[in-house]
């Protein structure tokens, strides 16, 4: 089958703070399309304002689908994000609309995109008991390095505080004898079923993008971050709460032992680095159109582009 034959899907890919969400709105109410999240943090319940979820009147009446449909307490993979995803495209395909997803999560948006198949790997509950373990008695930065030095490729896809996918990188590594990014590559093998196009926001300087994340934290605690993260550090170790930034780094606050200012702060630079980790994963993906937002300004401007080099991709 080729390209043209296939389904057709949009995507908005690019670091966080970068205006996907609006762009994919404003691209939805162009073509008619419904928007299908790809945020491994916006997936679960709760969390709203940590994992910068869209309030309905951002999402200006789009439909958005697999956005806080999953319990905190709910392991969830790459590979159950997959299934649920090409569910949703079908749904939007059917009712006629243009399927969009629209997020920064690389591996979702890969997986689901290239069509990644993905090998039944036995657990090892014992192993990934201990890994827990060693995260609880040593901090996360020490499981990290572990994977690091198992293999450097999948760490550098996956961030320190995202202790689940750390853990799971490991026990796969364990369970398996290869590594996590050699079978990653091995399942790339079947041909994708949709025609896609890519869409990537970035900045042209990296100043730009990190004043834009400093305000985005800026406004999350207006929003009340702090209290939605001190009403979930109450209620006990949720392992999905500690991967999102915004929890972890008020605890310090909540004990006492940090001022606020210190932990917003803090919470800045860790979202700065996250966007670069995120970056790092989109630059590798020759496919995507990159959209650099200070060359347009306003989005406006920016959705003009992006329509461009859909027509563009279209007419190939």
């Amino acid at each position: 089958m080729s390209g043209r034959d296939k389904p057709f899907v949009l995507a908005v890919a690019g670091p966080t703070a970068s205006g996907k969400t609006r762009l994919g709105i404003e691209l939805a109410k162009e073509y008619g399309g419904e928007v299908i999240s790809a945020d491994s943090m916006q997936i679960y319940k709760g969390m709203d304002i940590a994992s910068a979820k869209p309030t309905q009147e951002e999402m200006q009446g789009i439909p958005h689908h697999l956005i806080g449909v999953i319990d905190r307490t709910t392991p969830f993979s790459v590979a159950d994000y997959v299934v649920m995803a090409r569910e949703k495209i079908g749904e939007v395909l059917s009712r006629g609309k243009l399927p969009i997803i629209v997020g920064g999560t690389g591996l979702y948006i890969d997986s689901l995109l290239e069509n990644v198949q993905f090998s039944e790997v036995r657990s090892d509950e014992a192993y990934r008991s201990a890994l827990y373990e060693t995260a609880k008695n040593e901090g996360n930065a020490a499981l990290y390095e572990r994977l690091v030095k198992a293999d450097p490729e999948a760490a550098q896809s996956i961030h320190m505080n995202n202790l689940v996918r750390v853990v799971r990188a490991l026990e796969v590594i364990h369970v398996t004898g290869k590594k996590f990014s050699q079978l990653k590559a091995e399942s790339r093998s079947e041909e994708s079923p949709y025609d896609s196009l890519i869409l990537g926001l970035d900045c042209a300087e990296r100043s730009t993008l990190y004043a834009r994340i400093d305000r985005r934290v800026e406004e999350m605690v207006a929003a009340g971050l702090v209290e939605e993260a001190r009403a979930l550090w109450q209620e006990g170790g949720m392992r999905t709460s500690a991967n999102a930034i915004g929890f972890k780094e008020l605890i310090p606050y909540f004990e006492g032992s940090a001022g606020l200012e210190e932990c917003i702060a803090t919470i800045q630079q860790e979202t700065r680095r996250y966007a670069k980790r995120q970056l790092t994963w989109f630059r590798r993906n020759e496919r995507i159109r990159w959209i650099i937002i200070e060359d347009f300004g306003k989005m406006n401007e920016i959705l003009e582009n992006s329509k461009k080099a859909i027509a563009n991709y279209r007419n190939v």
